[in-house]
């Protein structure tokens, strides 16, 4: 008898299983899992990608990038002085509030408009290389990250300008801005998702965006509310994500319900972020 006969018929039907095994595709929940981690760890690739939009966006400019900051400022100046003038504002107070304001919401709002179109913008890149979608969330949580950088320095023009020297509370800031853009990439994730099968969630986004922007407390004081209107902002998750950074750089703590709320919108968005992505992850290269 031919042992290597032998051996070579059992051999073949294991190696056939084994074959087969690895042949089986991995679940959905882990194709999101490995998505989302892989793309994080990509910080390279989408570090680059948003630099390069960056110097796309302001290219054979003369002032190239701070055109951000110059128009930031713009927007500040004219809303602090033409609302602390009509509303008998102390400039002292009301102006770095604004500012602050203003330019965190900036940050939040822009993940979210731009959070809509991600995967439909990137539809080329999509469709000719295999990446992970997260990276293209990456890339621009990163990219208005770096803008934010840019406007952050009209806020410490207007602090130096007013004397209003923060205390050893705007360490906190840096936490508070880490669990924002948390909170940014799960919406901009999921909003992602729904708007490459919806085309029309954007423009509904936008509209709720500019409502949202009157109810928060950005360009008017939240003690300015008396009795029972307190709920506009009380129940408004904004306010509070905003607080978690506002709040530090006027030199004061956020309350302890602007970081329960930021943590409990953290670990529900990505909960049900992360599901909508297991469930839908095969269909986006279809969507866009």
């Amino acid at each position: 008898m031919d042992l290597n006969a032998a051996n070579s018929d059992i051999s073949e039907p294991e190696a056939a299983k084994s074959a087969y095994r690895l042949e089986l595709p991995a679940s959905p929940w882990r194709q999101a899992a490995v998505d989302i981690m892989s793309g994080a760890l990509a910080w390279q690739s989408w570090g680059t990608l948003g630099w390069h939009d960056i110097r796309q966006r302001y290219r054979r400019s003369t002032l190239g990038p701070f055109w951000i900051t110059i128009a930031m400022a713009v927007t500040i100046g004219s809303i602090g002085l033409i609302f602390g003038t009509l509303l008998g504002q102390d400039m002292r107070e009301f102006l770095p509030f604004v500012a602050a304001g203003i330019i965190v919401w900036a940050l939040l709002s822009t993940i979210i408009t731009e959070g809509c179109t991600t995967f439909v913008g990137s539809e080329q890149i999509i469709r000719q290389i295999k990446l992970p979608y997260s990276i293209h969330i990456f890339r621009m949580v990163w990219r208005n990250l770096i803008i934010f950088a840019h406007n952050i320095w009209v806020f410490v023009a207007i602090v130096v300008l007013f004397a209003a020297w923060p205390n050893n509370m705007i360490w906190l800031a840096i936490p508070g801005l880490v669990l924002v853009l948390v909170n940014g990439v799960w919406i901009a994730l999921i909003l992602a998702l729904f708007c490459a099968r919806f085309r029309d969630i954007p423009l509904i986004v936008v509209t709720a965006l500019q409502l949202l922007y009157l109810a928060t407390p950005i360009i008017w004081l939240p003690n300015s509310l008396r009795g029972r209107h307190t709920y506009v902002f009380e129940y408004n998750p904004f306010y509070h994500l905003l607080e978690l950074v506002r709040a530090p750089l006027l030199g004061h703590s956020p309350a302890l319900v602007n970081w329960e709320v930021g943590i409990g919108l953290a670990l529900l968005g990505w909960a049900f972020s992360f599901a909508m992505l297991a469930r839908y992850r095969w269909r986006i290269s279809f969507w866009v």
